[in-house]
């Protein structure tokens, strides 16, 4: 982490990271959007097992970025629109919704604060946020109104996303380095992509922002949704930590004392 002030524009400079990674994203290894094509899907098991059947029901997915999750609950019976706000991500999702034949599938370009607008204020019966969003957003209790503005009556909003606890933990992942309750934006400077660490890449400055579990639920709340469930969990998706072992995701080894890596939660709109 470069230890330099935010720029004036943070939408601007993740923006341009995000549009420079698509490419890379679509062609890589990482998301194997061949296997996907052929049928392979990205969804984790505790997130079905959580949102449940979406036959018939419109699903909405804020930050989508190239669309496979996405596509993946069209592929299971929901009708989608995902939302992102890169205007090449969004592209290159719209592409693979054409190459599966995706019907019930449309993408729009907009930053997830305008969602509202955006879509016309329409409303969805699931709103899907999916893992490594919420970082790139500064006001969590806006993002919540609008998230909750998007839920139609009855309907909820599913969020996974890495656990918070996580960012305190030094690179070893044994000792903790940062501050939990740090709200000030960090801002990176680093090339390459999570998806491919050795690319060739210009656009490196991103700005990001460290939110507690106790935000995200009381800022849910106060937008007028009701908790279900808060599940946290000992896994992720990607050996963040070389301590970490493979295996139904990376886990800490046997006998070493767990933290939480995902949390998920389900907050539904009253009638």
């Amino acid at each position: 982490m470069t230890k330099i002030p935010p720029p004036a524009d943070w939408r601007a400079a993740n923006r341009a990271n995000w549009d420079e990674r698509v490419p890379i994203h679509v062609s890589g290894d990482f998301y194997d959007v061949p296997g996907f094509v052929a049928g392979k899907d990205p969804l984790r098991a505790f997130e079905l097992a959580e949102v449940g059947d979406v036959t018939g029901r419109t699903l909405l997915h804020l930050q989508c970025h190239i669309g496979l999750d996405t596509l993946s609950w069209a592929r299971r019976g929901a009708t989608v629109t995902g939302l992102d706000f890169s205007a090449p991500a969004v592209e290159a999702a719209g592409g693979l919704a054409e190459r599966i034949g995706a019907t019930t599938a449309r993408f729009v370009t907009s930053d997830v604060y305008d969602a509202v607008d955006a879509l016309d204020k329409q409303t969805f019966d699931i709103v899907y946020t999916g893992l490594g969003a919420l970082c790139w957003l500064p006001d969590i209790d806006r993002w919540a109104r609008t998230a909750a503005e998007l839920v139609a009556p009855g309907g909820f909003l599913y969020l996974a996303e890495f656990h918070p606890f996580s960012d305190v933990l030094a690179e070893d992942g044994l000792t903790v380095e940062s501050d939990y309750f740090q709200r000030e934006p960090f801002v990176w400077d680093e090339p390459g992509t999570y998806a491919d660490l050795n690319a060739a890449t210009t656009a490196n400055l991103t700005v990001e922002w460290q939110h507690g579990i106790g935000e995200v639920v009381s800022a849910l709340t106060a937008a007028g949704l009701r908790l279900e469930f808060l599940h946290e969990h000992d896994f992720t998706l990607f050996p963040r930590f070389p301590v970490l072992q493979p295996g139904n995701g990376y886990r800490f080894p046997p006998g070493h004392p767990r933290v939480p890596l995902i949390y998920s939660l389900r907050a539904v709109k009253p009638v």
